[in-house]
């Protein structure tokens, strides 16, 4: 009974994210399936699998007992992050969640949505979705949160605990939106500059870890007085997470560089881009012969 106050946050936190979760799906859901009855060929059945699945694993991160051992463990710590920044936030982008959303939520919400519609959409596509941006997003919730002071803040304190979960998951949607097409009338990035955006974006991730790895001295004295799962040192599992985020964050960012550069490097895509450019010219050309003018 005298250990029941201390686990009431983490009880709590696991409520409030579950039926936030919950909720979210429910809102989701029932807006994609009318916009599903009428735009089959727009809203595929893969991008709702894609947002439930991103959803599922924003829980595993934050509400399910995985959440819990990351006092225990640097490891799981450093999991927890990578699920957040690199799979559950580009699968929710993949989900085009701002249609659905907005049409599944109550009219009570919704009752004048054009006018705010009309202010934060240019707002948010010029400059919240700046690549410059995104990129620094990402990058700066990546090592501020690695820092030993922010860090050590973060694991003794339930509030700044969440707020450095929340940090991370914002800053994935921000780091993937320039890369990941999840609207129809978001502003599209040339497609080499996102191959080259991901590659720049493990370098910061690879000094990081590298850092864990090699600099044999223990960062975070949290883990000295914290139980050892799997009775692996602290040091050592400073190593593993080290490892697991090199490893990781290679695979996760340029795995998509890659499929970008051989998408752009097609023959498929080389013959688009040439139909696009030859386009103008024989509007061009017919715009000289009197009646077609008037009408392009």
């Amino acid at each position: 009974m005298s250990q029941f106050p201390a686990q009431m946050p983490s009880w709590f936190v696991s409520l409030a994210v579950a039926s936030t979760l919950l909720v979210t799906a429910l809102v989701y859901l029932r807006g994609w399936i009318p916009l599903r009855s009428a735009f089959p060929t727009h809203i595929a059945g893969w991008r709702l699998a894609a947002f439930m699945s991103g959803l599922m694993l924003v829980w595993t991160a934050l509400g399910s007992p995985l959440a819990t051992l990351d006092h225990q463990s640097l490891t799981i710590h450093m999991m927890k992050h990578l699920l957040l920044m690199t799979v559950a936030a580009p699968l929710i982008l993949m989900g085009t969640p701002m249609f659905p959303l907005a049409c599944g939520l109550p009219k009570l919400f919704i009752r004048n949505p054009i006018p705010l519609a009309s202010l934060t959409g240019p707002w948010f596509e010029t400059y919240l979705r700046h690549p410059v941006l995104c990129w620094l997003a990402g990058t700066a919730a990546v090592i501020g949160w690695h820092l030993p002071r922010a860090f050590q803040l973060g694991m003794r304190s339930h509030r700044v605990h969440i707020l450095e979960d929340v940090t991370f998951l914002m800053a994935g949607l921000l780091f993937w939106s320039p890369v990941v097409e999840f609207s129809p009338s978001a502003a599209k990035s040339p497609r080499w500059s996102m191959a080259m955006y991901l590659f720049l974006a493990t370098l910061p991730c690879d000094i990081l870890s590298a850092f864990f790895v090699f600099c044999n001295r223990l960062i975070y004295p949290f883990y000295l007085s914290a139980p050892h799962l799997f009775s692996l040192p602290p040091l050592a599992d400073q190593e593993c997470a080290g490892a697991l985020m090199w490893v990781w964050v290679t695979f996760a960012y340029l795995i998509p560089a890659v499929a970008i550069s051989l998408q752009m490097l097609s023959p498929q895509n080389a013959r688009s881009q040439t139909s696009i450019q030859a386009a103008p010219q024989r509007v061009a050309g017919r715009s000289r012969n009197g009646t077609e003018a008037e009408v392009i």
